[in-house]
Formats: C-alpha cells, sequence, structure tokens
C-alpha cells in the first residue's frame, strides 16, 4: 500500500500537479441473512484499489484503478492531472484548500473480537435462534434477521507530507416482524434494535452479542401481533415523546444534511438536495432549536460508526459544535469549502470507496443529553403520544418540511403510559420544531445509533453515520392530520 501511494503521489507531482493526494483502499464486508426460518444468504466481497486526486491551476482531477501494479500508478496519475487541467479550462473560483500541517500516524477500530475469526455456522445460527423465538408468536408471518461486518484498511498519502494508515471495522445486525391481517392485508412490522437495516457501530463482534436478538425477539414478535388490532392514532396537535432510534433519524435528516456545507454553497444538490442553513445564519445568532438543544459533530465518540481517526483528506478527527444552547454555530466542513467562509476543515470527509470522490459526510452528529430520566418525562406530560422506530419518512429538498411515520405509539394521559397506537405520523418545519423541545432525557438513556445506509451524490455512495440520541419532549406537534380529539 505505502510504496504504491507514495509512487502515485511523486508521479502526479511530476506530471504538473500543485497538490496530490493518494488513498489505497482494500475492504473486506460479509452479511448474513435469515428469513422465514431458511438462509437467504451469505456473501463476503473484498474490493482493492487506489486513486489519485490532485490539483493543477486551481481545479480538481480525480482517477483510480483496481490494477495494482506500478505500472498503472503513471498512468492514473497522469489521467487525473490531465482531467484536472480540462477542468481549469472552466470560468471559476481557483479551488484553495485550509491550511493542514503533515500528519502521520495510525488508526485501528478498537475491537474486543474480530467479528471475521467467529465461525460462520455460529453466527448463522444466533440468527436462526432470533428468527425461531419471533416465528413463536402466534400471529407472525413473516420474519427477518441481518448481520453485516466489514474491515477497511486504507493509507493516505499526501504531497504535503501526510502519511496516515487506518483499519476500521464497522459491525451490525439487526431482526424484525411482522404481522399480517388476512381479511384487511393489514401489514405491521416491529423491529430490534432499530429499524435502519441494521443497528452498527466501529466495534467488533462484541457489538452484536450485547445486542442479545434471541432474546428480544419473542417481544418484537408480539408487539407486531398487537399492532394489528391497536387503534390508530388520533390526528391534531399534542406533545410528543421520541424514543432515541426515531430521533437519531430525526437529527440525520433534519440536522445532519443542511449543515453539509457542500449543500449550502450549492456544489451538491442531488440525491437530497440543498439547505435551508445558508451562510448568513452562521454564528448571527440564529435560532436552530430552544436554549436546550445542543447538537455536536464528533468523529471521535468510541463505538460511533462515523468514528475514526483522520478524514478522508487526511484531516484529524474532531468535536464541532453544531447548535449551542438553541444558536446555530458550525457545519461539516472540507478542506475546499471551509476557506470560502473564512474556516479550516474540521475533518468531514469521506468516500465509500477507492474508486469514488471524496465529499462531505456526517460524522457522529448528535443531540447532547439532558438531564431527565423517560419514566420522570412521561410523568411530566399530562396528555401526548410516546413514539418509537421509524417506519417511514418524508423531507423537502431545503430539509425544511417534513413527516416521519414511527413502528409504534402509545398514548399518554395523566403523565402514564396507555393504550398502543398504530400508524402514528408527525410533521413539522425544522427551526419550529427543535424550537419546541423542552427536555431531553441523560446519559444513562443516550445512546449512538448507527444509520449504515446514508446516500448521496450522483453517483451515489453509501456511507455509514452515528447520531447520538436519548428520548426527547416536543410540544405542539401535529400528528396525524385534522384536529386533535
Amino acid at each position: 500500500m505505502q510504496d504504491i501511494a507514495i509512487r502515485a503521489v511523486n508521479a502526479a507531482r511530476q506530471f504538473g500537479a500543485s497538490y496530490a493526494d493518494v488513498r489505497v483502499v482494500e475492504r473486506t464486508t460479509e452479511g448474513i441473512e435469515v428469513r422465514n426460518g431458511r438462509v437467504e444468504g451469505v456473501a463476503r466481497s473484498t474490493s482493492y484499489g487506489f486513486n489519485v486526486r490532485v490539483l493543477v491551476n486551481g481545479a480538481w482531477g480525480f482517477a483510480s484503478s483496481a490494477q495494482m501494479e506500478l505500472a498503472e500508478v503513471e498512468k492514473v496519475a497522469k489521467q487525473a492531472v490531465q482531467i484536472a487541467r480540462a477542468s481549469a479550462l472552466v470560468a471559476g473560483e481557483p479551488v484553495r484548500l485550509s491550511p493542514l500541517p503533515p500528519q502521520k500516524g495510525s488508526y485501528s477500530t478498537p475491537i474486543k473480537i474480530d467479528p471475521f475469526s467467529i465461525p460462520l455456522n455460529e453466527k448463522v445460527q444466533l440468527l436462526l435462534d432470533a428468527d425461531t423465538a419471533m416465528r413463536s408468536v402466534k400471529g407472525v408471518t413473516l420474519t427477518g434477521c441481518f448481520m453485516e461486518y466489514s474491515r477497511e484498511h486504507k493509507y493516505f498519502v499526501s504531497s504535503e507530507g501526510s502519511e496516515i494508515e487506518q483499519v476500521l471495522y464497522d459491525t451490525g445486525a439487526a431482526i424484525s416482524a411482522s404481522a399480517v391481517d388476512t381479511e384487511s392485508s393489514e401489514i405491521q412490522t416491529r423491529s430490534y434494535p432499530n429499524s435502519f437495516g441494521r443497528q452498527a457501530g466501529t466495534a467488533g463482534y462484541e457489538f452484536v452479542v450485547a445486542m442479545d436478538l434471541p432474546q428480544h425477539a419473542a417481544r418484537i414478535g408480539e408487539e407486531a401481533v398487537q399492532l394489528l388490532s391497536a387503534p390508530q392514532c388520533p390526528s391534531g396537535v399534542t406533545t410528543i415523546i421520541l424514543d432515541g432510534p426515531q430521533l437519531a433519524l430525526q437529527v440525520h435528516e433534519s440536522c445532519g444534511h443542511p449543515i453539509e456545507l457542500d449543500r449550502v454553497l450549492g456544489y451538491e444538490a442531488g440525491f437530497v438536495g440543498k439547505s435551508f442553513l445558508t451562510t448568513d445564519k452562521l454564528n448571527s445568532n440564529y435560532h436552530y432549536g430552544s436554549d436546550v438543544v445542543n447538537l455536536t459533530a464528533d468523529a471521535t465518540i468510541p463505538g460511533g460508526l462515523g468514528t475514526f481517526g483522520w478524514d478522508d483528506e487526511g484531516v484529524p478527527a474532531q468535536r464541532t459544535p453544531i447548535v449551542t444552547q438553541g444558536i446555530f454555530t458550525g457545519y461539516l466542513m472540507s478542506r475546499d469549502t471551509a476557506p470560502l467562509i473564512g474556516l479550516s476543515s474540521n475533518g468531514c470527509v469521506r468516500a465509500d470507496s477507492w474508486n469514488r470522490l471524496p465529499m462531505i459526510r456526517m460524522t457522529n452528529v448528535s443531540l447532547e443529553p439532558g438531564n431527565w430520566k423517560l419514566d420522570d418525562l412521561i410523568a411530566d406530560t399530562d396528555d401526548g403520544i410516546y413514539m418509537s422506530l421509524n417506519k417511514s419518512w418524508s423531507i423537502d429538498d431545503r430539509r425544511l418540511n417534513f413527516q416521519f411515520g414511527v413502528e409504534m405509539a402509545y398514548e399518554i394521559k395523566q403523565g402514564k403510559r396507555g393504550r398502543m397506537l398504530k400508524n402514528a405520523t408527525y410533521t413539522g418545519i425544522t427551526p419550529q420544531f427543535w424550537g419546541s423541545c423542552d427536555a431531553i432525557c441523560g446519559r444513562d438513556e443516550w445512546n449512538v445509533w448507527g444509520t449504515p445506509n446514508c446516500g448521496k451524490g450522483e453517483p451515489m455512495q453509501t456511507m455509514r453515520t452515528g447520531h447520538g440520541a436519548a428520548p426527547a419532549r416536543f410540544r405542539n406537534v401535529q400528528v396525524g392530520v385534522g384536529r386533535w380529539s
């Protein structure tokens, strides 16, 4: 890896690049899927290649290859330089990079158990045991159990003198159970631990063991069946409490994407649009939320799916305040966007493969914990709805107007959790919604939830992001449609 990277940087400089960086990446992924008592598939893949990114005359050029031969290195470096020269012919401001001292070092995800070291039959049996427990519940019609883990080994070298080696693991799993009403064809589904495809983190197989999937499987099945006969969630304006996983997706969609500076500047608009958080709002006393709302982007959180040592521009992982006591204070930035607003990159650039351009991506964008306990928060709520685990979502291309649906909800009456409700939805406008937050649970109920399938870019790149969240309360929120009854 090191030899390829150094030769590629030197070749790019010889061909005329004023700046060059190279990433050599090997990623191995294994996934297991069990459905309805059967092993549906076991897949293992390895991808290995390198890329060269250069600046020539103030414009970017990028090229990549899976051929790991020294002759290919010069060919790819030359191609990247040629692309940059062609790009420079288009009028525009020359690219400026925020300063970065040479970075040298290595980082490895702290793991206790290498997931690739566990016999495949043992991992398959864990999923089969969970599947059996769900199917033991009368009324459960469909079951699914999933596990995926990967190891990424990458080497980064730049013409500024940086040399970085990283080995990153991410591991995750999830289960789900569905019940079907044959007369009405209604389907209700419950998931565990979240509904994002799987709960995942930068950790080893111990992360899956701690989920104890078989232990929770029967409960998940029972709740899916109970939802079929549960009353519909009423409509109107009321107080809601969102659980941690649901709040994590709320943070992802209405907080994480709009703080990506490339969206704000209009450099990126594909797939999920632009942003309402324009640069005039930064550090200008713009109220993003209430004074209990504090958001951070932190790539150093142990176990977070957006945790690493350095980003794919060689910038060290760090913690950035995004919203401080309700006031908007920070973006996710790259080395070429940060100077446009007079700042330096805060290490938020990643690519999902060796053959993709690195771009601004979420790290661990989190709602910082408050000081409530969930039981006390419910007891303090006279009338409202507790909502759990995402089922559907929609948000506009500026990240303002949104609607979310959840798998399961409970009514809250006189400070007590009441009936189960189904098909609960809520809507809002981002700043007003976060401005209505008046209570957040504490560190004991705060967890970093993994979103392993965040899409961005064209061609789309799938990235792994994390979101710390604990249950929180929001006042005067529209649920469903019509008037509250």
